[in-house]
């Protein structure tokens, strides 16, 4: 080859890389910007001390009083309520959904039960949002007892027969072969009754709830842990398949059982992909917009006991929302100016979630590395 055509193929190369690293920088400049333009109309309500001061402190959300009151803690509780509710949904479903797409299900019935799952992810959220205020909402508030009760049923029972059959296959994992299946199947009898009376115990009494309002954030709670549910179970599957037949046929090789095989093995050697999605998962659900402000009742306070998720919250994104419309006509003014700092909250739990996650990965592949 001559001097010539290797100087030329040196050149390629280089503006390739320099393409694709100006492209790769793209994502980063955006992001940059887009902190740099929030901090930059955030800052002035930060001169405020006494503002300041009471944006972290207080409960009193009155933007328009006179004089105004920029109290956000309860916006930011109902944040993280309606946020820990959906995560409540969508991660412990999503992962026992990916497991048995991934260990449990036949072939077919997984490439049939998968799209299916992943058509939720196509669902604008202003449908869910609509599903969850014109026809969730009414009937929590006109059959919310009956609600929670069949709830309680349909995600407490099938959870409580997958626990039966994980805790006999593991507690039968030393039996002599030729007592193995009596036992195995006597111990999940027992835990399957105790599980089916602990469900008929808690539905009873959530049977007795009555609920003055259908926009709340149990509402809200559900139908975000469903928008997340697509999300988790799309990539706890992806993880869960790329531990590869090897990992699994070794266990099996070694006398493992299935449930040994799927909590001690594929699940560590998951442990990063299902992080992240549970990760993605909680920041779907942080970053949703039109769902809460449509549903969960938009009341700034923190609930009475704060426990509660059948009284209406409200939430930063909502919040956000709905008061950028006044708030403009009065661009520079301290209500203008508390929109973004919200924004900038939204900003940095993202980020840090972000972090979290990858450090969460990394201490992962150290692990299993040895390291």
């Amino acid at each position: 080859m001559s001097k010539r055509a290797s100087r030329f193929q040196r050149l390629c190369a280089l503006a390739g890389q320099g393409i694709l690293l100006l492209i790769t920088s793209g994502s980063l400049f955006a992001v940059l910007f887009m902190f740099y333009f929030v901090a930059a109309d955030a800052v002035p309500f930060f001169r405020d001390t006494a503002a300041t001061k009471e944006f972290f402190s207080s409960t009193r959300w009155y933007p328009s009083g006179s004089p105004p009151e920029f109290g956000a803690m309860a916006i930011f509780f109902g944040s993280f309520m309606v946020t820990a509710g959906a995560a409540a949904v969508a991660v412990p479903l999503g992962v026992f959904a990916a497991l048995c797409l991934s260990d449990i299900l036949p072939f077919a019935l997984r490439q049939l039960a998968k799209p299916v799952i992943e058509i939720l992810a196509a669902i604008p959220s202003v449908a869910y949002g609509f599903f969850a205020l014109v026809i969730f909402a009414p009937l929590l508030q006109e059959q919310g007892g009956s609600l929670l009760r069949l709830g309680t049923w349909i995600i407490g029972l099938p959870l409580a027969l997958l626990a039966a059959m994980i805790v006999s296959d593991l507690a039968t994992a030393r039996c002599r072969p030729r007592w193995r299946w009596p036992v195995r199947i006597g111990v999940g009898l027992l835990l399957a009754l105790a599980g089916a009376a602990l469900l008929m115990l808690v539905a009873g009494r959530l049977g007795q709830v009555k609920i003055s309002s259908g926009t709340n954030a149990l509402n809200v709670s559900v139908i975000l842990g469903i928008m997340s549910l697509p999300t988790v179970v799309s990539v706890s599957e992806d993880a869960l398949q790329a531990v590869g037949r090897e990992l699994r046929e070794g266990s099996y090789a070694l006398g493992a059982t299935r449930a040994e095989t799927l909590l001690r093995v594929v699940l560590p050697a998951a442990a990063s992909g299902i992080g992240a999605a549970v990760i993605l998962g909680v920041m779907r659900a942080v970053g949703e917009t039109m769902v809460v402000w449509m549903a969960s009742g938009n009341a700034a306070h923190v609930p009475d006991p704060f426990w509660n998720f059948l009284e209406p919250v409200r939430t930063l994104t909502a919040t956000i929302a709905g008061d950028m419309g006044e708030a403009d006509q009065v661009t520079g003014s301290a209500r203008f100016h508390v929109l973004f700092v919200m924004a900038l909250c939204l900003l940095a739990i993202s980020f840090s979630l972000n972090l979290i996650s990858q450090w969460a990965v990394s201490r992962t592949q150290q692990r299993l590395r040895g390291q």
